[in-house]
């Protein structure tokens, strides 16, 4: 079953409208700003052996510990601030995703600096197939394996199928002009 009809019968109303809420204006729209991009790829990452439920709900507790994913920011977090993260119950404490989300912070500072953004990078590679990219997040970032990679891509409209050909979200995102077009 896909996402898209998965939604419709979700129980109760609010876990449905948390889900529709991303189903319908983020879910594989493409992303031009590179602070939100390292974002979902932070958020990607932490859904790695849990519900995405669960992190759509600590959506705004990334955003606060994360500073709104200012990658500058995160970049420069030093070891007070990997404590912090570690003890902070809005998002996911698990050692290895903080510890991603800082080392990856630091390597989108230098793509951007060789390549202008993060988004360039991400264009300079475009088109791979999935396997092509996985091989090139896994030499490039932390704790990025195949469904990390393949979730990530499929969200920020590089690669197809975040929804079924039916769906009236799908037609809308391909008004936006996704890379997978």
């Amino acid at each position: 079953m896909s996402y898209c009809s998965a939604i419709e019968n979700m129980q109760p109303e609010s876990r449905k409208l948390l889900h529709k809420n991303y189903h319908d204006y983020f879910y594989g729209f493409p992303i031009h700003d590179d602070n939100e991009l390292f974002g979902r790829l932070i958020m990607e990452i932490n859904q790695a052996g849990l519900s995405w439920e669960t992190i759509l709900k600590k959506e705004e507790g990334f955003r606060a510990a994360y500073d709104n994913f200012n990658i500058q920011k995160v970049a420069a977090y030093n070891e007070k601030d990997r404590e912090r993260l570690l003890q902070d119950s809005g998002i996911i404490r698990n050692k290895l995703k903080v510890n991603a989300a800082i080392e990856n912070a630091k390597t989108i500072v230098e793509l951007q600096r060789e390549f202008g953004s993060f988004e360039k990078w991400l264009d300079y590679h475009h088109p791979k197939t999935l396997p092509e990219w996985m091989k090139l997040f896994k030499k490039t970032f932390k704790f990025t394996g195949g469904e990390i990679v393949n979730e990530f891509l499929m969200s920020i409209g590089f690669l197809k199928g975040a929804h079924s050909e039916n769906c009236p979200i799908n037609h809308e995102i391909f008004k936006h002009n996704p890379k997978w077009k």
